[in-house]
């Protein structure tokens, strides 16, 4: 037990000493936490407050134009802003850039008409079908497409959300044309105002419920998604002092020093996992502080820990041992402290992102989807959502937690097996 205190001991005096080390370990993450969870809370937010910038010109001036853009504006995630004497792609491409709008639409000159057409023809249609008289059907042609442009540094799926919205606002007044062109066919008066609403926006509402195991209504943030995950993500970059450590006394000739005296590197093994276990502990503490406390008052929502503070303890012990497991089996196998640093920092961002810590793992598809199992990030991650986001207890988050275990132990295995064949024990 005097060993394994002094070796500890020793341990943690390098590794004050190493500031770099250090910086790295926690400056870094606690940065890396800050930024992605306040640019990942603007997308959140898009709707609510950073509407996004359309420019719309309204080359026809009839009725139909105007309730689009009108619509348009009521769907809330844009800002319309309305330009003039736009004729094509290029000037459409320079009034976006120089107003700063991601998006632009053009609604064509005869719009009003040929939707007012095409509306009397389906009303007349109607009647027909009804038996009624409808008037002489005249064929009525397409209405001419509406341009969208949009600047390509544009996500797919925001991409897809604007154009949904669009199309939207664009069957609103289709119907609404097509509902007068009917109601005046067979009244011969307009439609009254009050029933054009009602039948328009007679919409069955939808309620938006979060599925939680513990039944709590509580709509997740960017914040309880963030931190957890970035948090993983810091207690695995300790590999960048951890697996310098081991190389650099391997170098040194420390194991064969060791290997002289009455001890045996097990002991140092041993002690380099519990102090740097601390450190992923620490780790954990401060950046769950920071989403308590310091968040809020950056205008960010604040950290909501789970109920079950226990598996939460638990469960970040098991991912910060794998994690220093990884450290010391990367430094192991490691013959210099470039090799350690460049495969185990590009290590780490591969396992995080087939883990599921960059894009979600339902969003990924064939090979990816598999091998999302074999990163330990991944059921570390699986295991604090549990917690974070649906409220599990220790119990929902055992089938995470065996397949870690599972893991460190093989991290472990190989370690052990390295020192063998490197004759270091």
């Amino acid at each position: 037990m005097f060993k394994l205190g002094a070796t500890i001991l020793k341990d943690i005096r390098i590794l004050w000493r190493d500031k770099v080390g250090l910086s790295l370990m926690l400056a870094m993450p606690i940065m890396l936490v800050i930024v992605v969870t306040n640019i990942q809370n603007s997308t959140f937010q898009l709707v609510d407050k950073n509407k996004l910038p359309i420019l719309i010109n309204r080359l026809d001036t009839g009725e139909a134009s105007r309730q689009l853009i009108t619509s348009i504006n009521k769907i809330g995630m844009f800002k319309v802003l309305q330009i003039y004497g736009i004729q094509n792609e290029q000037s459409m491409s320079d009034a976006m850039h120089a107003k700063d709008a991601m998006l632009g639409l053009i609604i064509p000159a005869n719009f009003s008409s040929k939707v007012a057409a095409k509306a009397n023809n389906i009303a007349g249609k109607a009647l027909k079908s009804f038996g009624l008289e409808g008037g002489t059907l005249k064929p009525a042609g397409d209405v001419d497409p509406l341009t969208l442009y949009y600047n390509p540094v544009l996500q797919e799926s925001l991409r897809l959300s604007v154009a949904g919205a669009v199309r939207s606002a664009l069957q609103l007044v289709e119907s609404r044309e097509t509902l007068r062109s009917l109601y005046f066919s067979i009244n011969e008066k307009p439609m009254p105002e009050n029933l054009e609403n009602e039948m328009l926006n007679n919409q069955t509402a939808i309620k938006e419920i979060p599925v939680s195991k513990s039944g709590t209504r509580i709509a997740p943030n960017a914040t309880q998604h963030n931190v957890p995950a970035w948090t993983i993500f810091a207690m695995f970059f300790v590999i960048m002092s951890l697996g310098g450590s081991v190389v650099k006394e391997k170098i040194s000739g420390s194991f064969i020093r060791l290997k002289t005296l009455p001890t045996s590197y097990l002991v140092a093994i041993l002690s380099k996992q519990i102090t740097f276990l601390f450190v992923t502990m620490v780790q954990a503490v401060v950046i769950f502080s920071i989403g308590i406390w310091l968040f809020p008052l950056m205008g960010l929502p604040g950290l909501n820990l789970p109920s079950d503070l226990l598996a939460l303890v638990v469960i970040t012990i098991i991912c910060g041992w794998c994690a220093v497991s990884y450290a010391i089996c990367v430094g192991v196998f490691s013959e210099t402290q470039e090799q350690v640093n460049g495969f185990g920092a590009v290590s780490i961002v591969i396992l995080a992102a087939i883990g599921g810590l960059m894009v979600p793992s339902f969003a990924m598809q064939g090979f990816f989807r598999n091998a999302a199992n074999f990163s330990p990030m991944h059921w570390c991650l699986e295991a604090y959502y549990t917690l974070f986001l649906e409220g599990g207890k220790l119990k929902d988050i055992l089938n995470n937690i065996a397949p870690l275990i599972i893991i460190t132990l093989l991290l472990q295995a190989a370690t052990f097996w390295g020192l063998k064949r490197k004759n270091l024990i």
